[in-house]
């Protein structure tokens, strides 16, 4: 049988009547958070929030220091050692801050101000929603859909959902810190469904990373994945209403 010699590796096994059965609607979905529903604020406004915290602002006024800043962290974050402190950094609080400060103290603006730049990355304004976001959580909500959060982030994020208001419209969060598991492991995508009481089936994924998000696939979850692109405008969240109508 043709189909089983190129079977891809997968956590899903269905059953006869399920895979001759039609498609069941989406009835749930669950969003990747950072760079697909919410972002991180601009370069220059956390080192500016760094240099006011640690008295070094005055500094960010130099020609071409943003820029100059931008190109260390860069350059340091291809270094080997620091992408070996990255494996791993979302399974703890504890794991993060090390790969940050093993980061940070290789660039010259934030060596000596790495625990005030911790503050202000995971302050609850440092990261904000895409202007698509609210409108269409909102909307799925109204259709009678569960929506639930499925993320690699290794502090507690609802505080950032909270912040903005939009605690209200997510139904579960789970996240890699709080599971010690990383994606694309199907047991945070399963656990997500179990919150939600929603099968796998009916449950659709949507991130911008085809290997971590797109790992949902591997335990019966429809995934779109979006433009993996540093997006200040909309993310184009509006196509997820076309897939759950």
């Amino acid at each position: 049988m043709i189909h089983t010699l190129f079977e891809t590796p997968s956590a899903y096994r269905p059953s006869d009547a399920e895979t001759a059965a039609p498609v069941p609607p989406v009835q749930a979905v669950l969003f990747d958070f950072s760079n697909t529903v919410f972002r991180m604020i601009d370069l220059e406004t956390w080192l500016r929030r760094v240099g006011a915290a640690c008295g070094r602002l005055a500094l960010l006024d130099e020609p071409g220091a943003v820029a100059g800043i931008s190109d260390q962290l860069r350059a340091a974050f291809r270094l080997p050692a620091v992408v070996a402190l990255q494996d791993g950094r979302d399974l703890s609080r504890a794991q993060h801050r090390r790969a940050m400060r093993g980061w940070w103290e290789r660039v010259d603006f934030l060596r000596g101000a790495e625990e005030a730049a911790y503050r202000e990355l995971t302050a609850p304004d440092a990261w904000v929603p895409y202007p698509d976001t609210e409108p269409v959580l909102r909307a799925l909500r109204e259709r009678g859909l569960r929506v639930g959060i499925v993320s690699d982030f290794a502090w507690d994020l609802r505080t950032h959902l909270a912040h903005h208001g939009l605690d209200a419209l997510i139904d579960t969060c789970v996240i890699s810190y709080e599971q010690g598991r990383e994606k694309p492991d199907p047991q945070l995508f399963l656990k997500a469904c179990a919150d939600l009481g929603a099968d796998p089936r009916a449950t659709l994924m949507v991130g911008d990373n085809p290997v971590r998000d797109g790992g949902a696939t591997a335990c019966g979850l429809r995934t779109y994945i979006l433009p993996a692109e540093h997006r200040t405008g909309e993310r184009g969240l509006a196509d997820v209403l076309r897939l759950a109508p």
